[in-house]
C-alpha cells in the first residue's frame, strides 16, 4: 500500500470524485458605455435600472442566439423551451433567505419593464405578500434536512424536467427558466461563480460583479475605465464551444453598444465611444430590441 500524508488521506475521505460536467467562464468587460446608458435611463424615467437588469436582458438575447442552452433535459434527451425565461435571485431580510423572480420572454422585454417588474415582485416577496413563495416555504420549515434532500430532488424533477406545476406547494412549471442571474457586486464582490443548485436543473448561472475603475489600454495609452466581471457556470451537457462563443459575442456587443435596447440606433458614430456625439434617444417603456 502506498504511503500517504494525513492531509491526503483526509482529503480523499472528505470528498468523492466530481460528477458534474460544469464549465466556468469569465468575461471582463468595459462598462463605460453601459454606465452612461443606465444613467440616461434613470434620469429620463426615474426608474432605478441597474447593471443586473441590463445583464439579465442581454443574457436573454444571448439565449435566443444560442438555443441549445434554452431548453431542458428529460430522460436523457434535450427539449427546447417555447420562450426565453430567466430567473433573478432576490435576497430577503438580511440575506437569511433567498427567492427568485422568473421573467418570461425576457428577450422581448424592454430593460425598463424588467426593472419595474422585478422591483414590484421583489417588494411583494420581501413583504411576505407572495402567496406562491409562502406556500413553498411551508414544508421546508417543518421537515428535517435529511427529508428535504429527496423531496426537493423529486419536486425539481417534476417541475424542471417534466414541466409539472404544483400550485398547492407554490411551484410553477420550469420555475427557473433556462438561466439564473444574480449580483455579487451589490455585496461589494468583484467576481464570483454561482454553484449550480441540482434540483433547479438550470444550464446557465450568471453572476454580475461590482463595477470598478481599473486601468485599461485605449489607443495605446493606459487610462482608467469602468469595468465589470461577468462569470458563468454552464452545464456541459447543453453547451459546447461554439455556443459559448455566441454567448460571449452577444455580451461583448451589447456592452460596446447598449443603445439599441431603447429601440434606437446608437447616438454616437464609433462603437464603444467614451462620450456621445449626439443627445441620447428618449426612453420608451414599450421599447425592445
Amino acid at each position: 500500500m502506498p504511503k500517504m500524508s494525513t492531509r491526503r488521506k483526509l482529503a480523499i475521505a472528505s470528498w468523492s470524485a466530481p460528477q458534474e460536467g460544469n464549465i466556468y467562464g469569465k468575461l471582463q468587460l468595459d462598462a463605460e458605455e453601459v454606465v452612461r446608458f443606465l444613467e440616461h435611463v434613470r434620469s429620463s424615467t426615474g426608474e432605478r435600472v441597474t447593471i443586473t437588469h441590463f445583464v439579465g436582458r442581454v443574457v436573454g438575447e444571448a439565449l435566443a442566439a444560442a438555443p441549445g442552452l434554452n431548453g431542458h433535459l428529460f430522460l436523457g434527451s434535450f427539449y427546447p423551451n417555447p420562450s426565453v425565461d430567466i430567473a433573478y435571485l432576490v435576497a430577503l431580510g438580511d440575506g437569511e433567505d433567498l427567492a427568485k423572480v422568473k421573467m418570461c420572454g425576457i428577450d422581448r422585454m424592454s430593460i425598463l419593464d424588467i426593472a419595474r417588474e422585478l422591483r414590484a415582485r421583489a417588494e411583494k416577496l420581501r413583504g411576505g405578500r407572495d402567496p406562491e413563495f409562502e406556500k413553498s416555504k411551508g414544508p421546508l420549515r417543518l421537515l428535517p434536512t435529511w427529508l428535504i434532500r429527496p423531496m426537493v430532488a423529486f419536486t425539481g424533477w417534476l417541475t424542471s424536467s417534466l414541466g409539472v406545476a404544483m400550485p398547492a406547494f407554490g411551484l410553477e412549471a420550469f420555475p427557473f427558466g433556462s438561466a439564473v442571474v444574480t449580483s455579487v457586486g451589490m455585496l461589494g464582490v468583484d467576481e464570483g461563480y454561482v454553484p449550480p443548485t441540482p434540483w433547479a436543473r438550470v444550464p446557465l448561472w450568471v453572476a454580475v460583479g461590482a463595477i470598478r475603475d481599473l486601468p485599461a489600454v485605449v489607443d495605446g495609452a493606459v487610462v482608467p475605465r469602468k469595468q465589470v466581471v461577468i462569470t458563468a457556470t454552464l452545464d456541459h451537457r447543453f453547451l459546447d464551444g461554439a455556443q459559448a462563443s455566441k454567448l460571449a459575442k452577444v455580451l461583448r456587443a451589447r456592452f460596446a453598444d447598449p443603445w439599441p435596447l431603447l429601440g434606437e440606433v446608437a447616438p454616437h458614430g464609433a462603437e464603444g465611444a467614451s462620450a456621445p456625439s449626439a443627445t441620447p434617444p428618449p426612453v420608451s417603456a414599450s421599447a425592445s430590441a
